[in-house]
């Protein structure tokens, strides 16, 4: 079983048959045992396609119990899995059904309304996530497979669907598993060819790093189609018999506190976004007050301040959790240096889809503030400078759970990795002597300074994201001369009393303020304001592609 990422699938079926397994939040629930039936009756409906071992199932929809059923259904079936972001376009949709091959598509209600089966010629069958319904396909057959499904089941299992009668594909480590279509925020999606050794890895990271036991909740907020929610909120989980909790509706704050509150998770999977959201929005108010700086500098009372901060936050998060781990995007530094102060528990890991995808990780109580772990089992970590410690430079990277390639493009893969075998990752780092990595950047967003100075945006946006009054920023270079884009908060401008004349003033004021701390190449030297919030990936990374020229 060690060597096999779908035995463990197979014996946490057996082993936690009456336990529920997959949730929909204020939904229905399936226990370990439906998972397994449900697998079982589109095996035979995979088997009346004629699909065979090695094709392509699409998967699109939002997060819900059944799309944990298809993905697991593919991969035990030995096909491969194409996940896809349902926040992509039609257009992107119908290219990853066409580029991957996929001969079938699991969609979900809104999918199906917003896609075009004509664009997708090599496609056989459509097939809605909610009720496994068919509302396309190019054989007859298909739908009377479909029609008879009950029936076959029934000839196939004449004394009922038992444990015993699991018995999967067996996988092998460089055997094909999923093609995932990033969402990167660099341009249009590539596929990641990720092998069983590289699932399996991950997923061995998971059960050594983090402790979760049978009956053990947890809520899936990240979308299930890309490798960190896929992984650690959904794949981790069913390995050990745990129950998943997905939020099918757009998590927003209010309903991710809410089921966190009715859930109260063991551990929580996060992009920085929600828990910066928490601290700039509840926190920081509070500790910008005069009164509570004044009680702050006061050892006894600071304390007792912190004290009741942590419970409040540790509540926010259903107060049963072992750590919150943050990954996906960068991390704002003054709200991660408040939440080291108070003893918060979270740790800031780091991945990449390449990767399926962790590469680095340290437990909340090890981890330097400011870094993301260091190389996890399996995989290495090199920095691509002549002082690793002091000069960033790119973080190279190998291991078991490296990617076999991009799917069909010869050119992007021998384009990301070096010629002695280290896979390019595109982020700046420097690594300290015990191997925490720290994080500057993206290399490909890095501005080179009028003096040769290396100035990452990251950096500034950093500092600019913690004054009032701005809901997000982006630094671009614009002629060498750095120019912020702003979207402002608009929430708190109008509590403030400040009309969408004064905007702009107010802004222009907090430039100047920001310059006074900042050295004279890392100078601002102009805003522009954006009147809505900039365009992101499903991570919450904005698409800065998208922002280079405007």
């Amino acid at each position: 079983m060690t060597n096999s990422f779908i035995a463990q699938f197979e014996q946490s079926f057996k082993n936690n048959w009456d336990l529920p397994a997959l949730s929909d939040y204020k939904g229905i629930t399936l226990h370990y045992k439906d998972v397994a039936r449900r697998i079982a009756k589109l095996h035979i409906l995979f088997e009346e396609c004629g699909l065979k071992k090695g094709d392509k199932i699409a998967i699109c929809g939002r997060n819900q119990a059944n799309w944990g059923v298809v993905f697991f259904a593919t991969i035990t079936y030995g096909a491969v899995a194409v996940p896809i972001l349902h926040e992509f376009k039609a257009d992107n949709i119908h290219h990853i059904v066409n580029h991957s091959g996929a001969r079938v598509l699991f969609a979900g209600d809104i999918i199906w309304e917003s896609i075009n089966e004509r664009e997708m010629s090599a496609l056989e069958a459509i097939i809605l996530t909610g009720d496994f319904s068919i509302v396309y396909s190019r054989h007859p057959s298909i739908h009377a497979a479909r029609e008879r499904l009950n029936e076959l089941f029934g000839k196939k299992y004449p004394k009922n669907f038992r444990p015993e009668h699991i018995a999967y594909h067996h996988d092998e480590p460089e055997e094909l598993a999923v093609i995932n279509y990033t969402s990167g925020t660099t341009g249009f999606s590539k596929g990641v060819m990720l092998p069983y050794r590289s699932l399996l890895s991950n997923l061995q990271f998971a059960q050594g790093a983090l402790v979760l036991k049978p009956g053990d909740k947890v809520v899936s907020m990240l979308p299930m189609a890309h490798m960190y929610g896929m992984m650690f909120e959904f794949i981790f989980e069913l390995a050990q018999g745990a129950n998943v909790h997905f939020l099918t509706r757009v998590p927003t704050p209010k309903i991710i506190m809410e089921a966190f509150a009715d859930i109260k998770p063991f551990i929580v999977i996060s992009v920085p976004l929600i828990v910066e959201k928490i601290y700039k929005k509840q926190l920081q108010p509070i500790l910008n007050k005069t009164s509570v700086k004044m009680l702050l500098k006061l050892p006894v009372i600071d304390q007792k301040i912190k004290k009741k901060i942590l419970t409040a936050l540790d509540n926010v998060f259903g107060n049963n959790f072992y750590e919150i781990i943050v990954g996906g995007a960068a991390f704002n530094h003054e709200a991660e240096n408040f939440f080291k102060q108070i003893g918060f528990r979270y740790t800031v890991g780091y991945g990449m889809t390449e990767c399926g995808p962790i590469i680095s990780y340290e437990d909340w109580s090890k981890t330097p503030l400011y870094s993301c772990g260091k190389a996890v089992q399996r995989m290495e970590i090199k920095i691509d400078s002549p002082d690793p410690e002091n000069v960033a430079g790119e973080i190279l990277v190998r291991g078991d759970n490296v990617m076999l390639g991009y799917y069909r493009n010869e050119q992007a893969t021998k384009d990301a990795f070096t010629s002695d075998g280290w896979m390019k990752t595109g982020d700046l780092a420097v690594m300290d002597k015990n191997g925490y990595v720290f994080i500057k950047g993206r290399s490909k967003n890095m501005i080179l300074g009028a003096s040769g100075q290396n100035i990452y945006p990251e950096e500034l946006e950093d500092i600019i994201n913690n004054m009032p009054y701005v809901g997000e920023s982006l630094v671009v270079d614009q002629g060498g001369k750095l120019t912020a884009l702003i979207y402002p908060d608009y929430e708190q401008t109008t509590a403030a009393g400040i009309t969408d004349a004064e905007i702009p003033r107010t802004i222009e004021e907090i430039r100047m303020k920001i310059n006074e701390e900042l050295p004279q190449y890392a100078q601002i030297a102009k805003v522009k304001i954006f009147p809505e919030e900039f365009e992101k990936t499903p991570k919450r990374s904005i698409k800065r592609f998208l922002y280079q020229n405007v």
